[in-house]
């Protein structure tokens, strides 16, 4: 029986739907559909390229660990990050609650690739592999204009929504 979940770029009023894949990833599927909904500030990949993501507090009993993991996502794939709070606390990635995301023991990072030629390194830290948790099955195209607006038009204000949609 497959889960679904819908994502949301809030203020843009755009939606889409993805599959958990739980049997490639399933500690990871099953801590964040145990944890919906979640919300938070969206933002719009530095150094991936076409990513949009969302920063929250911990919110697994226990970290899933690496598994499905990629450095390169495709279109559609939505994936899980574990940051230490000082992993973000660098000035130069600009977030505006540096001192929070220090104080916080762990940072969870739920992201959507909207495009192709990804690729997960950051000059701090060097290769970054995601979890790969949940594919694209509706909406990607919509998304991704969505996601390209929030690129150039900014992201102030804009939310990530995470919200379960159905089991089948």
């Amino acid at each position: 029986m497959a889960r679904y979940l819908t994502i949301t770029l809030e203020q843009r009023g755009v939606s889409c739907v993805a599959r958990l894949l739980e049997d490639a990833a399933p500690r990871t599927a099953a801590a964040v559909w145990e944890a919906l909904p979640l919300r938070s500030q969206a933002y719009h990949g530095k150094y991936a390229r076409n990513e949009i993501y969302a920063l929250l507090p911990s919110f697994a009993e226990r970290d899933p660990g690496k598994e499905n993991t990629t450095v390169t996502p495709i279109p559609g794939d939505v994936c899980w990050f574990t940051f230490a709070g000082d992993d973000l606390g660098n000035p130069a990635y600009g977030y505006e609650q540096e001192d929070e995301h220090r104080s916080m023991s762990a940072i969870i990072d739920l992201a959507v690739f909207y495009g192709r030629n990804n690729l997960l390194i950051n000059g701090d830290q060097g290769w970054v592999p995601g979890n790969v948790f949940a594919t694209i099955t509706e909406g990607l195209d919509e998304m991704a204009a969505a996601c390209q607006d929030l690129w150039m038009g900014g992201a102030r204000g804009e939310t990530l929504a995470f919200t379960r949609l159905r089991d089948e």
